[in-house]
């Protein structure tokens, strides 16, 4: 499993949480937020949210794998 998988399920389970109350006041769920919130800071910064409705998670995956693909197209110029 790579950093950028194991991250992205991070994210997943910061989604879930929030769909269930009193989840993040868990050591578990504060675990996840501290993981998370610095990554999706910033897109809820940029993007912003409709009807309360952050996307910041969605928007976040999505940025993380174009990132990995990058990198991995990148890295395959030079082997």
């Amino acid at each position: 499993m790579t950093l950028f998988t194991l991250y992205s399920w991070v994210l997943v389970i910061y989604a879930v949480m929030s769909w269930l109350p009193g989840a993040r006041d868990s050591s578990f769920g504060q675990l996840i937020q501290r993981l998370a919130r610095p990554y999706l800071n910033f897109f809820d910064q940029v993007i912003p949210s409709f009807g309360g409705i952050s996307f910041s998670v969605i928007i976040g995956l999505m940025v993380l794998q174009l990132i990995q693909r990058g990198l991995v197209w990148f890295l395959t110029l030079f082997m």
